[in-house]
């Protein structure tokens, strides 16, 4: 496989991309959602609300923290994940920007 050449884009357009290969999968998409929408921070096992294997369910949380997206942390065997918000506000931002771009009428495309 060839080198992905992210030095020729600008850091804004990596970091969107990093981003949005983190949150390129249903599982992921709904992990979040689980931790969204318990407004605290998940400490317990996602992988019976998900119906996902504990490894699955590791492997997930794993790229989504190291996107940044979420944080983490670790109390003796308890492992705690919850939305790191100033990635997630960044990252909200950064969409907002990127699809508010005008774009021309290409009904004749």
């Amino acid at each position: 496989m060839g080198l992905t050449k992210t030095e020729i884009f600008t850091e804004e357009q990596n970091h969107l991309a990093t981003a949005l290969k983190a949150l390129a999968h249903p599982a992921r998409i709904s992990i979040l959602e689980q931790i969204i929408h318990s407004k605290a921070c998940i400490c317990g096992d996602l992988a019976e609300e998900l119906g996902l294997a504990q490894a699955t369910i590791s492997q997930h949380l794993k790229e989504l923290k190291t996107a940044g997206i979420i944080k983490g942390t670790i109390e003796g065997v308890s492992v705690c994940y919850c939305i790191n918000e100033p990635v997630w506000n960044q990252l909200k931002e950064d969409l907002m920007k990127f699809f508010s771009v005008p774009i021309s009428n290409f009904s004749n495309c």
